[in-house]
């Protein structure tokens, strides 16, 4: 993709309404600035969204960030369409956001994951908010899907749920503890190998019975042993307790794991009328559609690693699916950003190579 970077008066200027128009672009911009020193000035920020502007959820990882880097910032404001973002130094250490809504614990993460990679020291963060709530990845999708992609970049971190927190109320909570790496490694995300195991979660909790967690994994075996060959294939079904999760939520994730390391996931989440079964089934579905194509990285997946990809030192390689506007998005904002170059070669109708020769970044903080 073609993209020119623009400054004027020393920021590097993202328009947030390219593409996909939401918050993505602000929150790619911003872990940029911060792990490369560069203010930068976002306007039209989720221009394309009901309610345009900062929402509560973006506020908080604004100011985390901010906290994060020790850095001057203006438009940090409810509705604000405009920011601008001077960050210092990536200071390691403890941080605490409670964000008093359902607002997704697992984006603000996706914030602040990359910045804390290039902090001095290890760190911990601890947010309240939603832990499964729509238009996010699912809790359960950071453990068992981003983990093991990242750590093909030489990066790590534990996520550890407290609580479970669904819409309206959230008040779930997690902690995410992070080591700081030297630099990111080139990752090859491109030889599928073959299925090794596939496995999943159904989970309810408040007063959705455990039937619907039971209904979500008997469709799920109903299709996955069908359409995915393997060696090992488990699900279980779980209904998380009061101590755990204190309002009504429910959902499953399938993931599958290749013989070359490849994690793949698909997550379906309750809207509360929709049939377990049928949700059971789209999950599984979902899944055995990745494996069918024999891509290394799945749809939602995709969008994630682009930051990684940028910063990494060599030539990153990922093969998936056709690029959603959430990852031409997050191209759009590497090479706004990073100065750095994509290249995505259409090798069929359903399948893309993706590639970048990263900048090699080294934590300058360690």
């Amino acid at each position: 993709m073609n993209s020119k970077k623009i400054k004027v008066e020393g920021f590097v200027i993202i328009d947030g309404s390219y593409l996909e128009g939401g918050g993505q672009a602000l929150r790619n911009a911003l872990s940029f600035s911060c792990i490369l020193g560069k203010p930068v000035r976002v306007i039209n920020i989720r221009a394309n969204r009901p309610k345009p502007g900062l929402s509560h959820q973006h506020l908080h990882g604004v100011n985390l960030l901010r906290d994060i880097t020790d850095a001057q910032v203006k438009g940090n404001a409810f509705s604000s369409t405009t920011l601008e973002f001077t960050p210092s130094a990536i200071v390691g250490n403890s941080y605490y956001v409670d964000t008093h809504t359902a607002a997704s614990i697992t984006l603000i993460y996706q914030m602040a994951l990359p910045v804390l990679l290039f902090a001095g020291r290890s760190s911990s963060l601890i947010v309240q908010g939603g832990t499964n709530v729509s238009f996010a990845p699912q809790v359960e999708y950071m453990q068992k899907v981003l983990l093991p992609n990242l750590k093909f970049f030489g990066a790590d971190f534990y996520l550890k749920v407290l609580k479970y927190g669904f819409y309206p109320r959230g008040m779930g909570t997690c902690k995410l503890d992070v080591k700081p790496v030297n630099k990111l490694h080139a990752a090859q995300l491109i030889d599928f190998g073959s299925v090794k195991s596939v496995s999943g979660v159904a989970f309810c909790a408040g007063r959705v019975p455990k039937s619907i967690a039971k209904d979500m994994e008997e469709a799920a075996r109903a299709v996955i042993p069908r359409l995915i060959p393997s060696q090992h294939f488990s699900i279980e079904s779980v209904k998380h307790s009061l101590e755990r999760a204190c309002d009504n939520g429910a959902g499953i994730l399938i993931t599958a794991q290749t013989s070359t390391g490849c994690v793949l996931g698909a997550d379906m989440l309750d809207k509360k009328k929709t049939n377990a079964h049928v949700l059971g089934d789209e999950a599984a579905c979902k899944l055995a559609e990745y494996v069918c194509k024999e891509v290394c990285v799945d749809e939602h997946m995709q969008d994630q690693l682009i930051i990684y990809m940028a910063l990494a030192d060599g030539h990153s390689k990922m093969r998936t699916g056709p690029l959603s506007n959430h990852t031409r998005t997050a191209i759009y904002i590497a090479e706004q950003m990073a100065g750095v170059k994509f290249n995505v070669e259409v090798e069929s109708t359903d399948k893309m190579l993706v590639s970048c020769r990263g900048l090699g970044i080294l934590n300058v903080w360690s």
